[in-house]
């Protein structure tokens, strides 16, 4: 008999999902490791009824960080994503539009998550719409013209298919009523882009730019959360009344504002300052373009992003 190899590695595992019949076999059997990547969790789970229980470690690979990209494009980034190819080309646009139209076919329409394609394009046009934003069921439902229901199912497939994931918010409340509904983000900054039914280029000092700017930090927080093994939940922190932080990590571990502008006003910390009179968030930061960091006196720390990603990355912010 030959020699089996120490490693084998299987590309697009949800399309053939017997093979986890054979790789079980070879695990219990043999001295092989295998990885095994995929796109879509739903696949797998309708076609095989072997998952290798016990016997497999999920890992989620992400978006290029600004650690393995080193010299980082800021503007680049908010605009190409980090997908690698896209990054890398000075126009992303077609990749991007043949990246978004050939997923939805394979992974959508392919598997038949769905058979109403029309409504399912409807419900990516206003999903790119209120992307990073707390996901309004009703609303998005009447956009559409397809029932609330359908739109939770919509989401469903997007989490499972790995193009995007949602943000649920802080519900331990002490004083302030806080808000119930999660926010939704699109799995690559890019991606939402390119989703978004206006113009493509995402102009400094617009919303899209705020929203595109919060989308990296969360991208980058969740990658080292993620690639560290880290146990530490994510959420973000709202009142009914308006007050919010944008990203609070593990329980009041850290709290995070991201600000896009390259100066930072009082009214900017007026979501910290609020979060601090009811937790106590081990520390506080804003990321944003400043160009040096500093400290107020009640304790929050104003960071540049590049300065942030550093420390994130050294195991030194959270």
């Amino acid at each position: 008999m030959a020699e089996l190899p120490r490693l084998v590695i299987i590309d697009e595992i949800q399309h053939v999902p017997p093979l986890l019949e054979e790789v079980h076999w070879l695990l219990e059997n043999t001295a092989t490791h295998f990885i095994l990547c995929g796109s879509s969790a739903r696949k797998l789970r309708r076609r095989s009824r072997n998952l290798l229980g016990g016997r497999a470690i999920d890992f989620h690979m992400m978006p290029l960080t600004t650690y393995e990209i080193g010299k980082v494009d800021l503007a680049r980034i908010l605009q190409h994503g980090t997908l690698p190819i896209h990054y890398l080309v000075d126009d992303p646009s077609p990749l991007l539009k043949a990246h978004v139209h050939n997923y939805i076919k394979a992974e959508i329409i392919d598997e038949s998550a769905t058979r109403n394609i029309p409504a399912f394009s409807r419900f990516l046009q206003v999903t790119g719409l209120c992307h990073g934003q707390q996901i309004n069921y009703a609303n998005i439902a009447r956009e559409t013209g397809i029932s609330a229901g359908t739109v939770r199912n919509y989401f469903q497939i997007l989490e499972d298919t790995l193009l995007g994931f949602t943000l649920e918010p802080w519900r331990q409340r002490k004083k302030r009523r806080l808000v119930e509904t999660a926010k939704f983000y699109l799995f690559d900054i890019g991606v939402a882009n390119q989703l978004h039914p206006e113009s493509q280029i995402v102009a400094e000092g617009s919303d899209r730019f705020g929203r595109a700017f919060e989308h990296f930090i969360l991208n980058e927080v969740r990658a080292y959360i993620s690639y560290n093994r880290l146990d530490h939940p994510i959420s973000f922190w709202r009142t009914s009344s308006g007050f919010e932080v944008d990203l609070i990590v593990g329980d009041m571990d850290l709290a995070i504002e991201c600000k896009s502008t390259r100066e930072i006003r009082a009214v900017d910390l007026k979501g910290l300052k609020a979060l601090s009179e009811e937790e106590t968030p081990r520390r506080k930061i804003v990321v944003s373009r400043v160009e040096r960091p500093r400290k107020t006196d009640d304790g929050i720390e104003i960071l540049p992003w590049w300065d942030f990603c550093k420390k994130l990355w050294d195991g030194k912010a959270i």
